[in-house]
């Protein structure tokens, strides 16, 4: 469901975080940080929470994004470039210096601006089902989605002059959540799993202004197509081959600007859907645990 712990950060006036954290910390093992994708939580890392092989060679910190889960904030609005703050914050709280950072859809952009605040804290980028520019008319026609038209009158819903206790997130909402992000792999019982956790979070007053501004940050966020040239980390992104929100066409452009990396590449999953560590888990497990083992 979603995070059962909340740590108190000072951004934003007092943010508390939700996350979880695979066993206690041991500052021996190398960190990686996990970011889930739009409206799911840490939950959306079960697979890698229960690989022996991960959590024997890493501590897993998977947080949850502000608008997300059992994360809250003082103020109603904040950007990604927020959550990233917060969750370097949320590191240091923890008294983990440094850290690699693996980010799912909506993820990847937040792991990506903690690779750019904090350089000297993250090892190395995992990016997963991704891409590092907004839904720019240049993206969409190289096949990205148009949110905007998809999305837009479920904000226009969400936003209210007047308090509404008894809101309660929309079954459609729930099922477009699981079948963007699973695809194929979006059975009754995964859809079930997650219309039950955001009904859990998006209700009352409070979740409708939680998932009104974490759809803001989708509908507005900045690219970041002209910054990831500063990006010196190595970073290693996946795509699965059935991508519905990007596809295949945006990573193989985009993965030529990490220019400072020390390493970039690309992989496609074969079948892979939008939510690959869930979808894919073991392609992603190799994926870390290569990447940690060559830089860590």
């Amino acid at each position: 469901m979603t995070a059962t712990t909340t740590i108190e950060v000072p951004h934003l006036g007092g943010i508390k975080a939700g996350y979880s954290l695979s066993g206690e910390y041991d500052p021996k093992k190398p960190t990686c940080v996990l970011i889930n994708s739009m409206c799911t939580t840490v939950s959306l890392y079960k697979n890698q929470f229960a690989s022996k092989p991960l959590t024997d060679a890493l501590n897993l910190l998977a947080i949850e994004p502000l608008g997300h889960g059992a994360t809250s904030s003082p103020v109603e609005h904040f950007t990604y470039w927020d959550t990233a703050t917060m969750a370097l914050q949320v590191m240091d709280k923890l008294g983990i210096e440094k850290a690699f950072a693996l980010g799912t859809s909506q993820g990847g952009w937040m792991v990506a601006r903690m690779a750019l605040l904090a350089p000297e804290r993250i090892l190395g980028l995992i990016l997963l089902g991704t891409s590092m520019d907004y839904e720019s008319s240049d993206s969409r026609s190289k096949g990205a989605w148009d949110p905007k038209a998809l999305l837009a009158p479920f904000y226009e819903s969400w936003c209210s002059t007047t308090p509404t206790p008894d809101f309660l997130i929309d079954d459609v909402w729930c099922s477009m959540v699981g079948s963007l992000g699973f695809g194929a792999g979006a059975t009754a019982e995964v859809i079930g799993f997650w219309t039950q956790t955001l009904k859990a979070v998006y209700k009352g007053d409070e979740g409708r202004k939680k998932v009104k501004v974490a759809l803001a940050c989708l509908l507005e966020r900045d690219g970041l197509l002209l910054r990831i040239r500063d990006i010196t980390c190595p970073v290693y992104w996946l795509q699965g081959t059935e991508d519905a929100p990007f596809g295949t066409k945006i990573p193989a452009e985009q993965i030529k600007l990490f220019t400072s990396s020390k390493e970039a590449t690309l992989s496609f999953v074969e079948g892979g859907g939008h939510y690959l560590n869930a979808t894919n888990p073991k392609e992603v497990e190799d994926a870390l645990l290569s990447m940690v083992n060559k830089y860590n």
